[in-house]
């Protein structure tokens, strides 16, 4: 399809989120599917840091890794998927996976764009058929040591 492609129109019709943050980890961009998805209004979310989406117990290691990106301008996460725990906005958590974006002028990283879906649902599937083959293999173990 070639012409004249409406980026703010894709943004707003995306359905996985789509969240930018700027170097110091504000979030300046935040799409319709982020609120569907984190719960988070755009009023909310704009300014704010991206520690309204991060568990606690993560905050650590994201923020060493967002710093570090942001002085070397190198992430695996921009072909890889990453997936980690995340907050909604009514306190449950979620699983989610993205990639990433780096955004530059220059050589100066100014910030990352993340596209990310909500996977709670698949990794609860997930982990209800480890648990259900689990428990199959020791029945089986059981009923043949019998």
């Amino acid at each position: 399809m070639r012409g004249t492609i409406d980026f703010q129109q894709l943004v707003a019709t995306a359905g996985d989120a789509i969240i930018v943050s700027d170097a110091a980890g504000n979030i300046v961009m935040w799409n319709p599917a982020s609120e569907r998805i984190f719960g988070f209004t755009e009023d909310d979310a704009i300014g704010g840091s991206l520690d309204i989406i991060i568990p606690e117990r993560q905050r650590g290691r994201h923020w060493d890794g967002y710093h570090q990106t942001m002085a070397t301008g190198v992430t695996r996460y921009g072909t890889e998927l990453l997936r980690v725990p995340a907050l909604h906005k009514d306190g449950r958590t979620l699983s989610i996976a993205f990639t990433v974006s780096l955004l530059s002028e220059g050589d100066t990283v100014t910030g990352i764009v993340a596209i990310v879906r909500d996977e709670t649902q698949r990794w609860t599937e997930e982990r209800e058929l480890r648990r259900r083959v689990r428990d199959l293999e020791t029945e089986l173990r059981a009923k043949s040591s019998s």
